[in-house]
């Protein structure tokens, strides 16, 4: 097996061991947030990423605040204050007014008009990892990714290539921070995850050049978790391929997730998850309508955030949605 693209990182930036899965504190919801404009598609991920636990017990310490030299936009700060602020805030909503005043930083975004919230998540993150690394100049690739970032939400995935002339096995190896999966055709989250890791034919039009028939060939590719986040954030992929309509069908998903079995290695012992947040978009087309969300505060109930609003709710409510976005922790 030739493999590429898994190489010890020569310096860890955020030791795992500090991670802390569990909440540090349990107290009830904190505060709804204010749609300023058209932002519920960023309120919902803002939710989210605050009800993260590891993400939030490290934001609330002010571990990075304390020893940043940022000048400028710094992302984590932003989440930093913005985190203390809705679970500290005895108001029942507040504005999010830095991220809006900073959005241009963050992506392609303009308060006014409406946005998707994975791809808000995406530049979230992305921004997020760049305030990790502002300290850190010339570090190699594997360094990079140890920031707290990538020891939450970052996993490996390996694509294994098989060629089908000679037989000759490929590994590639690539980092994620979260797993976009096609439900054309799924009914739920298992079948969709099937999918993902069924090997695919892929013809020689394609392009992959086998090392050792030396010429471009047909190969089968599959697809698997290598190396499992300790968040899992996965994306429906609600938009159709061809005509961008969106895919209006159910896709049931679990409380309790097992991912083992979509694993580079299948038979090892159980890999479960626990789901804590889902953002759920309502409206026929992928451009309008509303995005809410779900989540578990550190009181292991559930609570519908719908901008301002926050009201409890049961599990029950929470697992037949039309889900946009699942978030789930180990």
């Amino acid at each position: 097996v030739i493999g590429k693209g898994m190489t010890p990182p020569q310096k860890i930036l955020f030791p795992p061991e500090k991670i802390c899965m569990d909440w540090r504190q349990k107290r009830r919801p904190g505060a709804g947030l204010y749609n300023l404009g058209s932002t519920c598609y960023l309120n919902v991920i803002l939710q989210c990423l605050t009800y993260t636990p590891p993400l939030a017990n490290y934001l609330l310490s002010r571990q990075h605040s304390r020893f940043c030299r940022q000048q400028g936009f710094c992302m984590m700060c932003i989440m930093e204050a913005h985190v203390r602020k809705v679970l500290y805030s005895s108001a029942s909503a507040i504005r999010p007014r830095a991220v809006i005043r900073d959005l241009k930083y963050i992506g392609d975004f303009k308060p006014d008009i409406p946005g998707d919230a994975y791809e808000f998540l995406r530049c979230t993150l992305s921004a997020m990892q760049t305030a990790c690394l502002s300290e850190s100049s010339d570090l190699d690739v594997s360094s990079q990714e140890t920031t707290i970032i990538h020891q939450i939400f970052g996993g490996f995935l390996r694509s294994r290539v098989t060629c089908l002339s000679c037989k000759t096995v490929s590994d590639f190896y690539k980092v994620f921070l979260d797993v976009l999966l096609k439900i054309k055709g799924a009914s739920s989250l298992t079948t969709a995850l099937e999918d993902f890791v069924t090997p695919k034919q892929l013809d020689r039009r394609k392009g992959f050049k086998c090392s050792e028939c030396k010429r471009k060939v047909a190969v089968s590719k599959t697809v698997t978790v290598h190396q499992a986040p300790r968040v899992l954030t996965v994306c429906l992929g609600r938009a159709d391929e061809r005509t961008s309509r969106k895919l209006s069908q159910v896709v049931h998903y679990p409380e309790y997730l097992d991912l083992r079995p979509y694993m580079s290695d299948p038979a090892g012992e159980p890999l479960l998850y626990s789901l804590y947040a889902v953002v759920v978009h309502t409206g026929h087309t992928c451009l309008g309508g509303h995005f809410f969300c779900y989540t578990k505060a550190s009181n292991e109930k559930w609570y519908k955030m719908n901008d301002v609003c926050v009201d409890s709710c049961d599990i029950h409510t929470v697992l037949e949605q039309q889900a946009y976005l699942l978030f789930y922790a180990r």
